[in-house]
C-alpha cells in the first residue's frame, strides 16, 4: 500500500490501524538542534483526542505520545523521529455486526474491492484515528515554525447552515480553545454546540467548514508548476478524513468578481515592505507565497456513521440493514481543527526547507 508518506524534505510516514496495538509515525528531515518540548506535542494531541467533551466521540483514549528516537537531551539529532501512540480503548466488538456489510459512504466497499480484504474494526487504516500521528508530527513542525516567526490558527467557521458572521479582522483567535466547538466567537460557539447536540440526539451527524490562517510567512515559498504552495496545501487538507473541499483567498466567491475588483494592488508600507491592499490571492501568487497571510477554508462532510438504520448490501450482494453502533463523532469539526493546523504546519515546514535548498 503506497501513499503513506507526505512531504519531500520534511517527510512524514504514518502507520497503524484504529483497532491495532498502536498508531504512530516516522518524521524525517527535521533539522538537528531543534528544542522539543514533549508537553507541547501532548497539548496538540489533547486537542484532537476523543472523549474531551459531550459533542465528540466518547472513546476514552489518552493519546499519550512516546518518542522512540530522534531526540537527545531535549533536542533533535537530525535522525528520523519515531513516535507511537498506544490504542487503549478499542472495542472491536462494536463492529462485529458490520463485518460482512458495506456501510453507506464509508471506505468498506472500495477498500475491499481494491485489496480483497479489509479490517472492519473502525475502518482499520482508513479510520480517522490515523490523524493522531499527523497531529504529533505537526506539533513538531509548529515548534519549528514558531522559531521562524510563523504562526498557524484554525477555527470552526460554520456548522451546517450556522456560520460565524463576525469579520475575521475582529476575531480574537486566543479564544479558539475557550469552548468545545473551537469557534473564537463565544456566542456563535454556544449556538453551534446546541445544534450539534440536537443533531446527536436525533441520531444524525452534521458537517461544516474550518477556516485557517497562516501568518508571518516569508516571500518565496512554493514552486511555480506542479508543487504550487496552494496545490500542496490542498492535497494536505483533502487527505484528511471527511474533507470534501479546499479553497484559499477569495475561493469560489472570487469567480463572481471582475478582474478590476479581484486584483490585489501592490504598495510599499512605512517600513518599505511590499504588501497588497487586498488579499483576494490568499497570500499566494503564481503558486508562491507573497508575504501576506495565507487564508483558507476546509469543508468537512457529516460523519458517515449515524445511529439510524440504513439500507445497504453485504459482501454477497444481498440487501441488508446497517445499524449504527459504537462511539462516533456527531460532528468532526472540533477535533479536526488541530488536524488542519498540523497538516498546514507540515506543508510550510517542508517548503521552508525546500527554499533553503534553492540557495545551495
Amino acid at each position: 500500500m503506497p501513499g503513506n508518506s507526505f512531504g519531500k524534505i520534511w517527510k512524514l510516514t504514518t502507520f497503524g490501524e484504529s483497532h491495532g496495538k498502536a498508531i504512530g509515525c516516522i518524521l524525517d528531515g527535521v533539522p538537528a538542534g531543534l528544542d522539543i518540548d514533549i508537553a507541547l506535542i501532548q497539548k496538540e494531541l489533547d486537542r484532537r483526542k476523543p472523549g474531551q467533551s459531550k459533542i465528540v466521540t466518547q472513546r476514552k483514549e489518552g493519546d499519550d505520545v512516546e518518542i522512540l528516537s530522534g531526540l537527545f537531551e531535549g533536542k533533535t539529532t537530525g535522525t528520523p523521529i519515531s513516535m507511537v501512540i498506544r490504542n487503549k480503548d478499542a472495542k472491536s466488538k462494536d463492529y462485529s455486526h458490520i463485518a460482512a456489510k458495506y456501510r453507506p459512504s464509508h471506505a468498506d466497499y472500495t477498500y475491499e474491492q481494491k485489496y480483497g480484504h479489509r479490517d472492519y474494526r473502525g475502518g482499520g487504516r482508513s479510520s480517522a484515528r490515523e490523524t493522531a500521528a499527523r497531529v504529533a508530527a505537526g506539533a513538531i513542525a509548529k515548534i519549528f515554525l514558531v522559531q521562524q516567526g510563523i504562526t498557524i490558527h484554525s477555527w470552526v467557521h460554520s456548522v451546517g447552515e450556522m456560520k460565524l458572521l463576525l469579520n475575521k479582522s475582529k476575531l480574537d483567535l486566543s479564544l479558539i480553545d475557550s469552548n468545545s466547538v473551537r469557534c473564537p466567537d463565544p456566542q456563535t460557539a454556544v449556538a453551534m454546540e446546541n445544534l450539534i447536540l440536537r443533531t446527536k440526539k436525533n441520531g444524525d451527524t452534521i458537517g461544516g467548514v474550518i477556516s485557517g490562517q497562516i501568518s508571518g510567512l516569508p516571500v518565496g515559498l512554493g514552486e511555480p508548476v506542479f508543487d504550487k504552495l496552494h496545490a500542496v496545501l490542498g492535497q494536505a487538507m483533502l487527505s484528511i478524513n471527511a474533507c470534501k473541499g479546499f479553497e484559499y483567498g477569495s475561493g469560489f466567491e472570487g469567480t463572481s468578481m471582475l478582474g478590476s475588483q479581484h486584483n490585489d494592488e501592490f504598495f510599499s508600507n512605512e517600513n518599505g515592505e511590499t504588501k497588497t491592499k487586498t488579499n483576494h490571492s490568499g497570500g499566494i501568487q503564481g503558486g508562491i507565497s507573497n508575504g501576506m497571510n495565507i487564508d483558507f477554508k476546509v469543508a468537512f462532510k457529516p460523519v458517515a456513521t449515524i445511529i439510524k438504520d440504513q439500507e445497504s448490501i453485504d459482501q454477497e450482494g444481498n440487501k441488508t440493514i446497517v445499524s449504527g453502533k459504537g462511539r462516533h463523532d456527531p460532528c468532526v469539526l472540533p477535533r479536526a481543527v488541530p488536524i488542519v493546523d498540523a497538516m498546514a504546519a507540515l506543508v510550510i515546514a517542508d517548503f521552508i526547507l525546500r527554499k533553503r535548498m534553492d540557495k545551495i
